[in-house]
């Protein structure tokens, strides 16, 4: 049987794989957008520790950003991955579980991909916060403003505009790491806990994109169509990415006299 074209390949319907490949995609969006949230919070905190005069704080914060853009991201959500499973295996078999029970591989890839981002995004908001001048603080303080107001109407919106192009790099960045997840798999997994008489059912039904890809592939014997389809479809969500923060910018720097 000669093997069918790139057309008859990417049909939509049970006959192509272009409807998985479109829902692969948004779980591989689904799982970036929330890894990158999860990081703008613990960058967030991270940056606030790194900005404290405690030296605990201080400490705390560099030490955190230091191990984890030194480590290798697949490491980490190996770790993630196994270790967390190991302890939620232990726990479960203290009530009685038996068997292993593998965590969502959601989860971990957000959580994984989060803790990650969250040392870079620290360093973007600490460089964003510093670059704010400090003559325009104590002004705001001189009229008056503090705490909230003073944070809503002169550092924050400065420190959203310094840091804007950081956090595009950031995001581009998580975009590519969500690929990794592919490594725990987002595909069908049933898991099934006996707690007594109780019997627990989890499962899931998605896939990545790059995993997606790589089930096509061995499916049909025809990798490169999957994976040349699968540099489209990340090449059209960078570029989207791309034109989304510099619209962003340009909101931010609204009113600014431009060099």
């Amino acid at each position: 049987m000669p093997p069918k074209s790139f057309l008859e390949l990417m049909q939509w319907g049970p006959q192509g794989w272009l409807d998985e490949m479109t829902f692969a995609t948004g779980l591989t969006l689904a799982v970036a957008v929330s890894g990158f949230l999860f990081g703008l919070a613990f960058g967030t905190i991270a940056a606030i520790g790194k900005l404290s005069r405690h030296a605990v704080f201080q400490r705390a914060a560099d030490a955190y950003t230091t191990v984890f853009r030194g480590v290798p991201d697949l490491l980490v959500i190996y770790l993630f991955y196994f270790g967390g499973s190991a302890v939620v295996t232990a726990i479960a078999q203290k009530f009685g579980a038996q068997g292993f029970i593998g965590l969502p591989g959601f989860l971990v890839g957000t959580l994984a991909i989060g803790i990650v981002s969250g040392a870079y995004q620290a360093e973007v908001i600490r460089g964003a916060y510093l670059a704010v001048p400090p003559g325009e603080v104590d002004a705001a303080r001189a009229f008056g403003m503090s705490g909230w107001r003073l944070l809503r109407r002169i550092i924050g919106p400065q420190v959203l505009r310094y840091g804007l192009p950081g956090m595009g790099n950031v995001w581009q960045l998580v975009l590519k790491e969500s690929a990794l997840v592919a490594v725990v798999g987002l595909s069908v997994y049933l898991y099934e806990i006996k707690l007594g008489d109780l019997v627990l059912i989890y499962e899931t039904r998605f896939s990545d994109l790059l995993r997606q890809a790589h089930v096509a592939a061995g499916s049909t014997r025809q990798p490169f169509v999957f994976y040349i389809t699968a540099v489209a479809f990340y090449l059209i969500l960078t570029t989207a990415s791309t034109w989304a923060f510099r619209r962003a910018e340009t909101w931010a720097t609204r009113g600014l006299r431009q060099a």
